[in-house]
């Protein structure tokens, strides 16, 4: 089935979540539309909505690349205001859970393993919108004209639930979504319209589960109570992403329309807005481990000209210096001179011209790496099943192997840096070791990477140079909210939290 190209997403955006219905005839009975025509388009707009702004954003604060020009270099100083209409507008609330919500209203009876797969889907989008905002509209969010004005919902009560408030936990959206997924199938089940899995309930099943352990870990600092019944539960079912060909990845291409949107912005909207961090750099370096960072990196055939040695060209965040010049032109191949997102992110292999166009590279969104490290980290703080090092270690391993690394530079690695691939200290120092490894392994996912640095600490990271926004003194905790949604909505935090104010899940 031909994929839905971006720009059909970005039809329907709209002045506020509450207006999302406001192009139907009638806002109460929206028009059937196939479920299979509608699955692809939430799975783009959910791999959009996680690799878009919000992604360049979260990149900038985890300082795994440096914004240089225009609204990158803005969010690289913390000059967030004003920002991410088009995200919560569009790509969160304006289409995709619109879109979840039709595929569960109208589709669930008859076809309930659509159904499954939209509330896990459902879930993980509201877990980036609360993961990033804090309060958000939640229980009252794409239910039409039901609510034409939304309530925030408190992000304790989103994880955990609230029965006095009619609240569903997103552990309970999950485990509904799990058990429609496993009622009998009728005619209408997913094939090649299930982008990510082709159907495969089996896996999705494994996708949800997932998500249940990136929940738990999320909420540890709080209920770690809840946290170590969740994922103890989901060790004993041992029916989770646990192999890099399991991970659930959106697929793109390289048709123009239909490429990924971390391709498109770095090579052809905005090529000069970014590039790699100094800072991440210097981490890389100080751990050996620049290999799996080239596969994250280009590293421009620089000094000594085109034929010169591969070097990385990073940037300082928040620098006054002079920026590195951006590319030369030698015939009709273009060479970047800065390190920007490699292949393995975007696709697109360099030196570029016409005919390596990129944009076909997945946008990965729940992998075995992560999986490994959240079970490492588990092991070590909530006294789960396993051995931390063991988990850690397949973290590492799963990370290498997805970027491309040989089994020979993944042994030579493991073989020359015992210190950085053997957990050690007190409880406190190893839990830095699996997140600065997991923060190495999300480079590309700056939403996951910026969700662990919040919640404990890790990696260790210092201000940017020439701060700004709400707070100069503090990396910023969390995102304002649009000012569109604040001017429309009467049930919008007034005044909106400033981005020093952390959210519930923060340590």
């Amino acid at each position: 089935m031909k994929k839905i190209p971006f720009f059909f997403l970005l039809l329907l955006t709209f002045t506020s979540c509450k207006k999302f219905l406001d192009v139907n005839t009638s806002p109460n009975n929206p028009p059937n539309v196939p479920v299979s025509t509608i699955l692809p388009t939430t799975t783009i707009g959910l791999a959009f909505a996680n690799s878009n702004d919000l992604n360049r954003a979260t990149s900038a604060l985890v300082q795994h690349i440096a914004g240089v020009a225009n609204q990158t270099l803005a969010y690289d100083v913390y000059n967030l205001d004003g920002s991410f209409d088009n995200q919560w507008n569009g790509e969160i609330y304006g289409n995709t859970l619109n879109d979840l919500q039709i595929i569960i209203d109208q589709h669930g009876t008859t076809s309930p393993v659509y159904a499954g797969i939209a509330k896990l889907q459902m879930a993980y989008v509201y877990s980036i919108a609360t993961d990033i905002w804090g309060e958000v509209p939640y229980s009252q969010a794409a239910q039409g004209t039901k609510f034409l004005f939304p309530r925030f919902d408190k992000q304790e009560d989103i994880y955990q639930g609230n029965a006095a408030l009619g609240i569903t936990s997103l552990f309970d959206l999950v485990k509904s979504g799990l058990l429609d997924l496993a009622k009998t199938p009728n005619a209408f089940t997913p094939g090649v319209d299930d982008l990510v899995y082709k159907g495969d309930l089996a896996k999705w099943a494994r996708m949800g589960n997932t998500l249940l352990l990136k929940f738990a870990i999320h909420i540890s600092n709080r209920n770690p109570t809840l946290a170590t019944s969740t994922i103890a539960s989901v060790i004993a079912g041992n029916n989770y992403i646990n192999s890099n060909a399991l991970d659930f990845e959106v697929p793109f291409s390289v048709t123009v329309g239909n490429q990924n949107a971390i391709y498109n912005f770095n090579n052809v909207n905005r090529p000069q807005d970014q590039m790699l961090s100094a800072r991440l750099l210097a981490l890389s370096r100080s751990l050996n481990d620049t290999i799996r960072l080239s596969k994250f990196f280009t590293k421009p055939l620089i000094p000594g000209g085109i034929t010169g040695t591969p070097t990385f060209v990073a940037f300082d965040n928040g620098s006054a210096a002079a920026v590195p010049t951006l590319s030369i032109a030698v015939g009709q191949t273009q060479y970047y001179l800065r390190s920007k997102y490699g292949i393995h992110l975007t696709g697109a292999a360099e030196p570029l011209t016409s005919a390596t166009p990129g944009g076909a590279t997945p946008i990965r969104i729940l992998t075995n790496a992560q999986v490994q490290f959240i079970l490492a980290e588990s092991a070590l703080i909530l006294g789960t099943p396993g051995v931390a090092n063991t988990y850690y270690q397949a973290g590492i391993t799963a990370s290498m192997q997805k970027v491309g690394m040989t089994p020979v530079e993944i042994a030579n690695y493991f073989a020359t840096n015992p210190l950085v691939v053997t957990l050690a200290g007190t409880t406190e120092q190893q839990r830095q070791q699996i997140i600065t490894q997991k923060y190495m392994s999300w480079i590309g996912n700056g939403i996951e990477a910026y969700n662990d640095y919040r919640r404990t600490g890790y990696p260790v990271l210092t201000l940017v140079n020439n701060p700004a926004g709400d707070n100069p003194n503090v990396i910023p905790t969390r995102l304002p909210y649009t000012i569109t949604e604040l001017s429309s909505n009467p049930n919008a935090p007034k005044p909106r939290p400033k981005t020093d104010v952390k959210l519930w899940f923060a340590k």
